[in-house]
């Protein structure tokens, strides 16, 4: 841990990439991230995306792809980036998470390819017909761990402040609505203000969509694509995810992020596979 993390929110501590040599960075995979025992693919992403960061001249991610290869567990990381190009307004780069299996070998668990430029430096005119999502006031909306037995509760709950629309939470009370969507405010736990890393892991921090159509269980994510659009406004976010297709074991699941400006702030799209409950 560097100093500059010290005394800093439980997500840049939690996501600090150490550097090693040349594109090689070494980390350690907190297990309050986790849902069972995996290691939750957002925060993997953001993780990622620091060190991508650290290696491209430009600051901040517009694009970003992660083919998530093998299930993440906490513990030590090695990650290893490389630059593919450089442009004046667009770097891009590669960047891979791997860890040693119980036999000591090492084990690619996501490969990402992404570009980078500077958020500040993009024009302001917007053009869209794009709507931020519809949702009760904060107070309104149900805590993420509402109705779960607290034994449950995955340790990633605690370090988000997430408050679901409580018209897409009808599986938390065993009244699934059939529909693939899921909406709520989006904040981290301790209070840290929202910013283009944190909202790789907003896209996908929310309950699966599967579970609203019924369905129970992992869902992992096999590719998760994020587009950031700008910096967020201090304050909590809302976000919207659908599924319009489940069929052959795989579902999407497509994200958008506003911010307290009503600014679409970041659009994902993932490929993850269906639940077998």
């Amino acid at each position: 841990m560097t100093e500059a993390t010290i005394g800093a929110s439980a997500f840049d501590r939690d996501t600090a990439v150490i550097p090693r040599g040349e594109g090689v960075f070494d980390a350690e995979l907190s297990a309050e991230w986790t849902i069972g025992h995996a290691v939750n693919g957002g925060y993997l992403l953001a993780l990622l995306g620091r060190a991508l960061g650290d290696t491209l001249p430009h600051p901040d991610p517009f694009t970003i792809t992660a083919h998530y290869l093998t299930a993440s567990r906490p513990g030590p990381a090695t990650v290893r980036t490389s630059t593919v190009r450089t442009g004046r307004t667009l770097s891009t780069g590669t960047a891979s998470l791997l860890q040693r299996d119980e036999e000591g070998r090492e084990v690619e668990r996501i490969r990402v390819l992404a570009s980078y430029g500077d958020l500040a430096a993009l024009p302001d005119d917007v053009r869209t017909s794009a709507k931020p999502p519809q949702l009760p006031p904060y107070e309104h909306c149900l805590g993420a761990e509402d109705g779960m037995d607290p034994a449950a509760v995955p340790p990633i709950t605690r370090q988000l402040d997430l408050r679901l629309d409580p018209a897409t939470a009808g599986w938390a009370v065993g009244a699934p609505g059939g529909r693939g969507e899921m909406r709520a405010w989006f904040g981290l736990a301790d209070g840290r203000d929202p910013d283009p890393l944190a909202l790789l892991l907003a896209v996908d921090a929310l309950p699966p969509t599967a579970f609203e159509l019924g369905l129970s269980g992992w869902v992992p994510t096999v590719e998760l694509t994020v587009h950031v659009r700008c910096r967020p406004a201090p304050g909590p976010l809302r976000v919207s995810v659908t599924t319009r297709n489940l069929a052959g074991g795989f579902l999407e699941e497509d994200a958008e992020v506003w911010d307290g400006q009503d600014r679409l702030v970041a659009q994902s799209r993932q490929l993850a596979r269906a639940p077998l409950g």
